[in-house]
């Protein structure tokens, strides 16, 4: 059979990216407490085209994530790369991994637990000399009361649910579970899939004591990630969902140049 990729192309235009977007397919994660958590991922798998191609063997992808087995860890991560380049005859391979990972978390009075779901994305390149390149981003929603809110008024103050987007790069392992405690730790108040009544006046009450802008948020998460040595590279942001506005509040703060233009981003992983 003919194989028609393989024909050349006159147009003389190389691709940056080619390959295959949000397939779904079950992955196992390390897990902090118990070793390995299984979760289903949205992966993005890219290389580069040269000119004289046609296109790229699209099945070959999966066909390589499929070897990969995917227990997903930084060297599984760099020999998929660099098997996608090997057999898809590239210079450059980019994987992205959009998955949910979940926590069993504690109420902080009645211990009662729950699962949180926090959204997780590991995104790796590999350029023409082989250098990788990766970055771990967790999505962790978080509750804010605002200081001006409190200051101003005779009673209470206004708040809201909010969410911090932390993206890292390092030199030695991190878990994810430490980045989102880091988060969590930062905000007014975390948040919680349980809670009884005494559970809700002590988040409540402690949210009060803790008023955070988003501007003082992203610092405090900031100065803790310039504290860590295994930390090279970070980008953190904050989002208020105001509960008196019709917009919401952001601030952002990176460590160095923002995060190279190939990571192409889902909003939410598959439910």
């Amino acid at each position: 059979m003919q194989d028609v990729q393989n024909r050349p192309d006159k147009r003389n235009i190389p691709i940056d990216k080619v390959g295959i977007k949000n397939m779904r397919y079950p992955i196992t994660v390390l897990d902090r407490k118990n070793r390995f958590q299984q979760t289903v991922a949205s992966v993005n798998m890219y290389v580069d085209l040269p000119h004289e191609y046609k296109g790229t063997h699209m099945s070959r992808f999966v066909e390589l994530f499929h070897e990969f087995k995917p227990q997903v860890s930084l060297r599984s991560f760099e020999n998929l790369l660099s098997r996608m380049k090997e057999h898809l005859h590239a210079l450059s391979s980019h994987v992205e991994i959009l998955f949910p990972y979940f926590i069993a978390k504690e109420a902080p009075v009645t211990r009662s637990v729950g699962l949180m779901d926090y959204t997780c994305r590991i995104m790796g390149s590999s350029d023409p000399d082989g250098k990788v390149d990766m970055v771990l981003e967790v999505i962790v929603p978080i509750t804010s009361v605002c200081p001006c809110s409190k200051e101003i008024s005779e009673c209470g103050a206004h708040n809201q649910r909010g969410e911090v987007r932390l993206s890292v790069r390092f030199s030695k392992m991190v878990w994810i579970e430490d980045m989102i405690e880091l988060v969590e730790d930062s905000a007014s108040c975390d948040v919680y899939s349980v809670l009884k009544r005494p559970d809700e006046k002590f988040v409540t009450e402690k949210a009060f004591r803790n008023p955070k802008f988003v501007e003082d948020i992203v610092r405090d998460v900031a100065e803790k990630l310039k504290r860590d040595e295994s930390i090279t590279w970070f980008s953190v942001s904050a989002e208020n969902f105001e509960s008196i506005h019709n917009h919401s509040a952001f601030a952002y703060i990176t460590s160095g140049p923002e995060q190279p233009p190939y990571l192409v981003t889902s909003a939410r992983p598959p439910r």
